[in-house]
């Protein structure tokens, strides 16, 4: 047993020593290298590797079937028979699942399901680094400081079940945060993209649109809480929708606990939720963003089910034309709320038919507006009405008539995203965005720029 060592031998061994009835084993081969900077200089970097596997057992009684689940980290040879019967055992010892449905079959074996997993490592920043050392050179004659980090990290996930399911899925995902501050401190700025490879991503025109956004905050501007016409970037867009996303599970709507629960019983589904052309979608084949293809669900909640492992996953929309389309089912919420089977995927498209980028959205803006970097530290107020809070960062600046005129005090906001849709009077130009607060769990994803005409800014916040 000491020589099954490859990630597919390690499946295989798996479903071979269950006495189960059914069984689920998904092993995730992980690797990852990161880069850190801080005051224009390089800091650290790193490379690690990971394998975690997940167990799942099901057994059928007089009562239904149970389910068991076990994952274990740094696994050999020599822990599978151990962690396949701890699996077994939780099964035995736990009640009937709620989510039970018998295993899903018949999806084609991938044809790389005995290759080795794929792997990153330091030579995914060979184009990078330089790029990023000429930024520093930059920044440092512009008397800018810039610190963050880039982390990329690619993980191949094998899926075997008792039912006869050999799939594999290979999932790239890079981020880059940069922050610029002055040489005092008093003032800073951020960026982020999220990337497959790092070749695609430009720290010289990330440094330049900070050395831009710096130069505002030269000027100081004190403005009351109040409601005010806001520009929201892709980023901020993201970070509210991603939001929405997780809320938007179509048992709780029907059972009257969320933003998307009909008054007198069932869901919204069918209405307008904003007179903009708005089109919210989920796409695992979404150039850039593609994601696994079928369902990977290492434990059961209320919107994922562990026997709903290897369903396959076509394009959504979640919303269409500005209605409401779909909600977020397993097989057996959807069964509960005769809806369309609709699992949720791993990255999330906002389309608006906008042409503008910000830029020209703020060239645009007529009055008084603000224009926002990003959100951070997002909490759930009301989930009757998906009211959030959290607070701006690292720059709100003041637009009057299409012109910046420096940067105001940060921000407490409260709002809901399905109200901010309703309202929204103009959306930008799509395009891939990291989101800041959600960006360590949900990195794929595409936004316009929203214009908000009347954005809840609920009290003055004095944090950077």
């Amino acid at each position: 047993m000491s020589r099954v060592s490859k990630p597919y031998e390690i499946v295989e061994r798996a479903l071979e020593l269950s006495t189960a009835d059914g069984c689920v084993v998904i092993a995730d081969e992980s690797s990852s290298a990161n880069l850190r900077w801080a005051g224009n200089a390089l800091t650290t970097n790193g490379v690690t590797r990971g394998r975690t596997l997940t167990v799942i057992a099901t057994v059928d009684g007089a009562e239904g079937t149970a389910s068991g689940v076990v994952s274990r980290s740094a696994v050999t040879a020599d822990d599978l028979e151990p962690l396949v019967r701890a699996a077994e055992a939780a099964a035995r010892g736990a009640g009937s699942s709620e989510d039970a449905r018998p295993l899903v079959s018949g999806v084609p074996v991938s044809a790389d399901f005995t290759e080795a997993p794929a792997e990153t490592g330091s030579g995914v920043f060979a184009d990078f680094a330089p790029a990023l050392g000429d930024a520093f050179a930059r920044a440092r004659s512009g008397g800018r400081e810039l610190y963050g980090f880039a982390h990329h990290q690619l993980t191949s996930t094998y899926l075997g079940t008792s039912a006869g399911l050999r799939l594999r899925h290979d999932q790239p995902n890079g981020t880059l945060e940069l922050n610029a501050k002055s040489p005092d401190r008093t003032r800073s700025a951020w960026a982020g993209r999220a990337t497959r490879d790092f070749k695609d991503v430009d720290p010289a025109a990330m440094d330049a649109e900070l050395a831009q956004r710096l130069g505002w905050a030269e000027r100081r501007i004190e403005l009351p809480a109040g409601r005010y016409e806001t520009l929201l970037p892709p980023t901020a867009v993201a970070d509210l929708l991603i939001y929405q996303y997780w809320s938007a599970g179509a048992r709780d709507a029907a059972e009257g606990r969320t933003v998307f629960s009909r008054p007198g019983g069932g869901t919204r589904i069918g209405e307008t939720l904003s007179e903009l052309p708005l089109t919210l979608r989920s796409d695992p084949h979404a150039p850039g963003l593609e994601s696994a293809p079928f369902v990977i669900a290492h434990a059961s909640g209320d919107d994922s089910s562990v026997f709903d492992n290897g369903l396959p996953l076509a394009p959504t929309d979640w919303i269409k034309e500005g209605r409401l389309e779909r909600l977020t089912t397993t097989r057996h919420s959807a069964g509960l709320t005769d809806l369309p089977v609709a699992p949720a995927m791993d990255n999330l498209v906002l389309d608006g038919g906008g042409e503008r980028s910000l830029e020209e959205m703020v060239a645009a803006t007529t009055g008084r507006a603000l224009l926002l970097t990003c959100l951070w530290y997002i909490r759930e107020v009301d989930p009757a009405t998906l009211l959030l809070t959290g607070l701006t960062r690292d720059g709100v600046y003041l637009v009057e008539d299409g012109e910046v005129l420096g940067e105001v005090n940060n921000f407490r906001f409260n709002e809901s995203p399905v109200g901010l849709l309703s309202r929204a009077s103009e959306a930008g130009r799509t395009e891939r965005t990291l989101p800041r607060e959600w960006g360590d769990y949900f990195t794929r994803a595409a936004m316009p720029a929203l214009r908000i005409p009347d954005f809840h800014m609920s009290s003055v916040s004095r944090g950077v």
